[in-house]
């Protein structure tokens, strides 16, 4: 059995302060790892967060390539509707079976 690891969910606030904070600081730094490193401890979030942030603030404004947030709603959205149609699917095959033994099972009239 492996174990999920909790990962806290910062607010957006949060995640935006730090991205803005990277963006105007990082020319003080010698490298994007330093500054990561220097600027996360003031936020109460880990270095590898700050940079995850960063990094996807940089695929929506179209400076990265990658799935967009935008993007990644959408495709959970259509996800969730695909696995619920499949469902009711399975449900109407099923019913459908039902009603076909029922008709077959009834005495055939002439």
């Amino acid at each position: 059995m492996t174990k999920q690891r909790f990962t806290p969910a910062y607010p957006a606030e949060l995640r935006e302060r730090g991205v803005r904070l990277f963006r105007e600081n990082r020319a003080e730094y010698a490298s994007d790892t330093a500054a990561y490193k220097a600027i996360a401890p003031k936020l109460g979030c880990s270095p590898d967060s700050l940079r995850v942030w960063c990094q996807q603030a940089e695929r929506d404004a179209g400076q990265r390539a990658g799935l967009t947030n935008a993007e990644k709603d959408r495709i959970k959205d259509l996800e969730r509707e695909v696995r619920e149609l499949r469902q009711a699917n399975e449900i109407l095959k099923k019913a459908s079976a039902y009603f076909a033994m029922a008709e077959l099972d009834r005495p055939f009239r002439k």
